[in-house]
């Protein structure tokens, strides 16, 4: 009765039960120790669970936040030596959560509670164990003002809260069950997993995120306000944790690979078995605040091609993910503005090590690799990688932080220093400063280049802004990092508005933005002269009732020639008294544009979602450096029809026709399935289709002369460009067992072909395949 008459009133003060209401401010949690395990069922009928630290009072976040939450949580709390354990209770009134028995990280189309720990109680990162009402699990990480969540077709307003990356994977045991009345779940972390301060006792932070499908609301325990600067800062503490033993943490991970690939040959098509590859990891925990990882003869090979992509603008590269095991353990640590880490970079090392962790209130980063001969210039040096970040807490969200790369290809090399920062005033003021140098010498010849960043942004409840000052020179080099494009400087404002709905209105929430962005060559702003790229965007997103999603935007743009582009490009003109000449091709200055975007997103339902965008209206040929008329179609859809089978489809399609004519000068397509079985939780089976359509028309100077455009080759050649088509189908199988990270069955295959027609499947001609499988596991020591 007293638990009951808690929970519905909200106390002041907790009391000898150990209940903390979020609502009601009790956010220093004192959590009992026991000296005692419990089997993690799923069922928190256990005695041990009746003497636990019990949190309520949840509080909703998104859409409206500063209200109670419309479904009841409850999360119980202990720990033991060498695990902390959570016990959660979902109470659901509608029905039944939505619940797949899904693999590792694809819970969040799930009902989920997520658990945030700030093991260093510094505010600036938490690292996030989830679970869906299956004990499915995700984890992840959270880093104070990154990956912050926005609305709006380019970049937009904010409205959200920094999201998890995804990446590191710790070892950790749940199970859950559906009841009646919702769901819940239990929950162990040992500490082993964890890096944490090196003092006893100690205060953690602590916030418990739940996400609810049906309606499409987030609650948190801590009562976490929208007008807020950091989201990860508004946590709770778990105070005065003492006894913990991280015991001895030595993880050994042998893995051993095999692959068969296959291709055409003089004789018809013929498979070589290679030899079977052995090598392993080693993480060595150094301390409670440090672990030490290595790396030999590692096998980088995906077990899932990277989704295709379409390039609009040839100025801005491709950016794909890192998915390597070795180098997303940490990754956290190495995230730097302006993508000055970018680990892909190390191709396929021969060996690595990584030493990440805290000391003395710092976190730090330092990863060193050798890389293969055929990664580097001349094919017969090993490229030489060292990283080095450090980041500094100053309190409440806001951080200090410097980082050193270099690379070392023979006599060749490329350096970077970087000073960089995170400022939180006022609780909802935010200023990110960045400067950095670079230093490359290639061929004898050195030079060094500039880069840095002003950003400002302000989260009020209704009022947002965000405001960026960026300069890349032209001679910026980061061989250790991704740079999407150099020789520029960037600068724009946003401010936004949002109005709320009251509670059961159709409207919950409704953000307005204003995009006023420029963008300049460098070296043209250096010396005063003309802006090249403008932009006025008018953006509008709304959330209904639901879990509806609706947006619209309408964008009115300038873009100017940029004669760097077309260097190697010709016309072929009629010449005075007969015949043909070539001369130079000269684009027109600038390129008016105006288009208007439409984009929707269901809510997530027990069997089905679907989200995407639709453009249209005059933009840009970069082809022939033309107005055009631009279509831009996505669409994703996912399909649950049991706990077990999930099917995903994804499509974009991308198409440039000319104004003078309608004709068609380019179109991209790309669709890609995916079809998932999960036989048990740690095993399950999946099919992956692309297909990937580019024709392209032979070029013309359509916005003059309408003459044929030439490319100027090596060797002083001169071609006409002529027109171009591929259709490329993909095709992977994986059957996959993985029951803790680091043990893994992986066996495989992946084929690629090419179509005669676009997606018309007939006359594929098989180009590669390959099978391969990999072993591996691991042993805690």
């Amino acid at each position: 009765m007293l638990l009951t008459l808690c929970l519905l009133l909200g106390c002041a003060e907790p009391d000898s039960l150990g209940i903390y209401s979020g609502r009601g401010r009790q956010l220093d949690v004192r959590i009992p120790r026991f000296e005692a395990e419990v089997v993690i069922d799923g069922d928190l009928s256990d005695s041990t669970w009746a003497r636990a630290a019990l949190l309520t009072g949840f509080s909703q976040y998104a859409p409206n936040d500063g209200v109670s939450a419309v479904d009841s949580t409850q999360v119980l709390v202990w720990y033991s030596a060498n695990a902390i354990y959570f016990g959660i209770r979902a109470y659901e009134l509608h029905g039944q959560p939505t619940a797949t028995l899904a693999d590792r990280d694809q819970i969040f189309g799930d009902d989920n509670v997520q658990i945030l720990l700030g093991t260093f109680h510094d505010g600036k990162k938490a690292l996030m164990f989830a679970v869906n009402p299956l004990g499915v699990q995700g984890d992840g990480a959270l880093i104070e003002g990154a990956n912050v969540s926005a609305s709006g077709f380019i970049g937009g307003a904010v409205i959200g809260r920094e999201q998890p990356d995804l990446s590191p994977d710790y070892v950790f045991q749940s199970r859950g069950r559906v009841t009646p009345w919702g769901y819940e779940v239990e929950v162990r972390i040992p500490f082993k997993s964890l890096r944490y301060q090196p003092k006893q006792p100690q205060d953690w932070s602590l916030n418990i995120v739940r996400q609810v499908k049906h309606s499409g609301f987030e609650d948190t325990w801590f009562p976490a306000h929208r007008a807020n600067a950091t989201f990860i800062g508004q946590s709770g503490n778990l105070i005065g944790l003492s006894g913990m033993h991280r015991g001895l943490v030595v993880d050994i991970d042998p893995e051993a690979t095999g692959k068969t690939a296959g291709a055409p040959t003089a004789s018809g098509y013929s498979y070589d078995m290679g030899n079977p590859q052995i090598g392993g990891n080693v993480r060595w925990g150094v301390s409670d605040n440090l672990n030490l990882n290595g790396t030999i003869k590692p096998d980088f090979s995906q077990v899932e091609s990277d989704a295709g992509q379409l390039a609009f603008d040839p100025r801005q590269a491709l950016f794909f993910p890192e998915k390597r095991p070795f180098f997303l353990e940490g990754s956290e640590l190495f995230q730097v503005p302006q993508g000055l880490i970018y680990t892909r970079r190390i191709v396929q090392p021969v060996v690595a090590v990584k030493l990440t962790g805290n000391a003395s209130g710092t976190d730090i980063g330092f990863l060193s690799a050798v890389d293969q001969k055929f990664a580097s210039a001349s094919g017969d040096d090993n490229p030489i990688f060292n990283i080095v970040r450090a980041q500094h807490g100053l309190g409440h969200g806001s951080r200090v932080g410097v980082l050193y790369t270099d690379r070392i290809d023979g006599g060749n090399y490329n350096r970077v220093a970087e000073v960089d920062s995170r400022l939180v005033f006022n609780d909802i003021y935010g200023l990110n400063l960045q400067v950095a140098g670079s230093r490359t010498r290639t061929g004898g010849v050195t030079t060094t280049a500039p880069l840095w960043l002003a950003q400002f942004t302000m989260q009020h409840r209704v009022w947002g802004l965000r405001s960026v000052f960026a300069g890349i020179s032209d001679d910026f080099r980061s061989a250790s990092g991704f740079i999407g494009r150099a020789g520029i400087v960037h600068s724009y404002v946003d401010p936004s508005y949002t109005t709320y709905g009251k509670p059961g209105a159709l409207l919950e929430r409704f953000t307005g933005d204003i995009l006023v962005d420029g963008i300049w060559q460098y070296q043209n702003f250096i010396h005063g002269r003309h802006i090249q790229d403008k932009k006025l965007h008018f953006n509008g997103n709304a959330s209904l009732r639901g879990g509806w999603n609706i947006g619209a935007g309408y964008f009115v743009e300038s873009f100017g020639y940029d004669s760097a582009l077309y260097a190697n490009y010709r016309l072929e003109v009629p010449r005075v008294g007969g015949g043909l000449d070539t001369i130079p091709f000269v684009g027109q200055p600038t390129i008016g544009n105006g288009e208007y975007l439409i984009q929707i997103g269901t809510p997530q339902w027990k069997h089905f979602s679907a989200g995407g965008f639709f453009l249209q209206g005059h933009d840009e040929n970069f082809f022939e450096w033309a107005s055009a008329d631009l279509l831009l179609l996505s669409a994703d859809v996912s399909y649950r029809p049991t706990d077990r089978l999930r099917n995903s489809f994804s499509y974009f399609w991308q198409q440039v026709n000319r104004r003078t004519d309608g004709s068609l000068v380019n179109v991209g397509r790309v669709a890609r399935v995916k079809v998932e079985y999960q036989l048990s939780r740690p095993l399950f089976i999946r099919l992956v289709g692309q297909y990937i359509q580019d024709q392209t028309d032979s070029l013309r100077d359509d916005s003059r002369t309408g003459a044929p455009i030439l490319i100027a080759g090596p060797g002083g050649t001169i071609t006409r460009s002529a027109a171009s088509a591929t259709n490329l189908f993909h095709l992977d199988a994986l059957v996959s067992y993985q029951p803790i990270p680091g043990t893994v069955v992986f066996a495989g295959y992946g084929s690629n072909m090419l179509d005669d027609d676009a997606f018309r499947f007939h006359g594929l001609t098989r180009t590669d395949d390959a099978f391969f499988l990999k072993l591996s596991y691991l042993f805690r020591l």
